[in-house]
């Protein structure tokens, strides 16, 4: 399950999403987005978590929790569908 998150704090570092959502689980992939002129986060990110239970729990735990003095929005990733 893909999930995103918002509201985060510039200084946030992938190592800390990392850290945060493998408490609850296994994490498969943490890509915090960047800002390609500055080099600076763009305060979202996704973390994906392969077993479904795992990620709803952490969605659960981790929505509004604060973290470097943002409260984080964690809810699940929709899918961008192209169609055709």
């Amino acid at each position: 399950m893909k999930l995103l998150i918002r509201n985060l704090a510039r200084t946030t570092t992938e190592a800390e999403l990392r850290t945060l959502f493998g408490t609850y689980g296994t994490v498969q992939s943490c890509n915090l987005v960047m800002d390609k002129k500055t080099g600076e986060s763009k305060g979202f990110a996704f973390v994906e978590m392969p077993k479904v239970g795992e990620a709803k729990v952490a969605m659960k735990q981790c929505n509004g929790k604060e973290i470097d003095g943002r409260k984080i929005r964690v809810k699940k990733s929709e899918q961008k569908r192209s169609d055709g």
